[in-house]
């Protein structure tokens, strides 16, 4: 009985939800022979693959057609870009010298005054919860990125 239980506790361990992630990130790097087709390829809230908006078209119907075009991953590559520099951060680690950590320095000192008030063990619960989710998300839309770029290139499974 405590075998079943330890191999589903390590089946949602942070370290492997972290290694499907890099897996299937590097399927996705594998699989990917041409970035550059997931270019305007643009993805909807579920992940699926529609068509691009005409830049002549302004109607309402159309803007709301469009509304991930302004997200940050409003197209395949963009996606594609920043799944792969995820799976490079967890792998080697988040550079000082990329910009990212001067932006950061305020909230690690705000944080380290919550962490002495608050419950530590209640704060680490939250994270890990919260880390394991966005890992689990991200490995989904890798393998969603991966998939579609087969369709797009007449490779189907």
């Amino acid at each position: 009985m405590m075998q079943i239980s330890d191999s589903y506790n390590q089946k949602n361990s942070l370290f492997n939800a972290m290694n499907r992630f890099i897996g299937a990130v590097n399927n996705m790097d594998q699989t990917v022979m041409v970035p550059s087709l997931l270019r305007d390829v643009p993805l909807d809230e579920n992940g699926d693959v529609k068509a691009p908006r005409p830049a002549n078209d302004t109607t309402p119907a159309a803007a709301a057609h469009c509304t991930t075009c302004f997200h940050q991953d409003a197209d395949m590559y963009s996606s594609y870009v920043l799944l792969k520099s995820i799976r490079n951060d967890i792998e080697w680690g988040v550079l000082q010298g990329d910009g990212r950590g001067k932006d950061r320095a305020g909230v690690t000192e705000v944080s380290r005054v919550e962490a002495e008030e608050d419950d530590l063990e209640k704060q680490f619960r939250y994270h890990l919860n919260g880390l394991h989710t966005v890992l689990s998300k991200l490995t989904h839309k890798a393998n969603m990125l991966t998939n579609r770029y087969k369709e797009e290139i007449g490779c189907g499974n």
